[in-house]
């Protein structure tokens, strides 16, 4: 999105797609970023000036700058700065209505939805100290190939399963750090399913009886197998029965368990600690728990379900190097928020057409 396109036809079309002029002044003055035509006519115009700040390079005095030349509006860069300032909720209201517009539940099949985060550093923060950052947490449906949801934290927001509202019936994917047992409950309950990667040390893993398994003696014992897919149990922090689940494991090829294992021993270096052998053996695994039914979902297709969650990257990819989400220039909130929703806007109205700049479009894996 150029500033050129903030002006042409293309422009017609995003305003369209956001409900019309009428539907964008309304929802502009219900969030009070824009209150009466003053120095900036309409909240079509304010859209246009917050987008071509947030999106370029130029700062607010070469923006306002180009709204004048452009006859958009005539005010200064401090009045600029004041503006952006009274758009984080109308932005908000702006990225959900894209977001519902897009969430399109696939016609054949259940939704599949990857949970991911990530991050931008503050303005001022340094980035080998990881303590300043806003936080993007994000849903990307499958097969729509959309991001279905957006929410905003300081690095204070943890990652948790949960934090994305539950669609009855989706499979939702994550990573590690969603191996989460009372929030896995939680989505279990609001009748969807999981797929989520654990590891040997991140839960309390249980037989029928409710005795501790050794799980990296399982995991040992199926070596040459090179699968595993069997009941298993989590022990919760409630006084709750354990969470009844299904681990599904597949032992790598060697050259991905030579691979893991150097990731692993650098890791280990790098943070100071002594890498045990247990968590050796656990890198030759990519391990899984999930809650859909062996005899509707085998082994391989909870597999290649989890092998989908590089989609979210892709995604994530987009909005970095595509729409060009850095760090906010400003610490201040009022207009470091207004500034990263407005390329979560941008990235959610791109969506259609970015295909064609990526190396890897979602038409070539279909």
């Amino acid at each position: 999105m150029t500033r050129d396109s903030l002006l042409d036809q293309d422009w017609a079309s995003v305003v369209g797609r956001l409900g019309g002029a009428a539907e964008l002044e309304a929802s502009a003055r219900a969030t009070g970023a824009f209150r009466r035509p003053r120095t900036v006519q309409t909240a079509v115009d304010l859209l246009r000036l917050v987008l071509a700040y947030s999106l370029g390079e130029h700062g607010l005095r070469l923006t306002a700058a180009w709204a004048s030349a452009a006859g958009v509006a005539d005010l200064s860069n401090v009045a600029l700065l004041y503006r952006l300032r009274q758009c984080g909720d109308w932005l908000a209201v702006l990225v959900s209505k894209a977001l519902a517009s897009a969430a399109v539940s696939a016609s054949h099949g259940r939704r599949v939805r990857i949970v991911d985060g990530t991050t931008v550093l503050q303005a001022g923060a340094q980035a080998s100290r990881r303590n300043q950052l806003w936080r993007i947490h994000s849903a990307f449906d499958l097969p729509a190939e959309r991001f279905s949801h957006f929410e905003l934290t300081d690095q204070h927001g943890g990652e948790v399963l949960d934090r994305i509202p539950v669609v009855p019936g989706e499979i939702r994917l994550g990573d590690r750090a969603y191996l989460q047992v009372e929030r896995m409950a939680q989505v279990i309950e609001a009748r969807a399913d999981l797929v989520v990667r654990a590891n040997c040390k991140n839960a309390r893993w249980l037989d029928a009886e409710g005795r501790p398994l050794d799980l990296t003696a399982r995991l040992c014992a199926a070596a040459q197998d090179g699968i595993i897919d069997q009941p298993i149990w989590l022990g919760r922090h409630t006084p709750a029965a354990p969470l009844r689940l299904r681990l599904v494991a597949v032992r790598k090829s060697e050259q991905a368990r030579a691979a893991a294992r150097r990731k692993a021993r650098r890791q280990a270096r790098k943070e100071g600690y002594c890498l045990s052998q247990a968590a050796l053996i656990a890198a030759d695994w990519v391990i899984l728990v999930t809650s859909l039914p062996p005899e509707h979902y085998p082994a391989q297709d909870v597999l290649a379900l989890y092998r989908l969650r590089w989609r979210i990257e892709l995604g994530f990819k987009r909005l970095k190097s595509i729409i060009g989400l850095k760090r906010p220039p400003g610490a201040d909130p009022r207009s470091a928020k207004p500034y990263i929703l407005a390329h979560l806007l941008a990235v959610l109205l791109l969506e259609p057409v970015l295909d064609e700049f990526e190396d890897s479009p979602r038409s070539a894996l279909a």
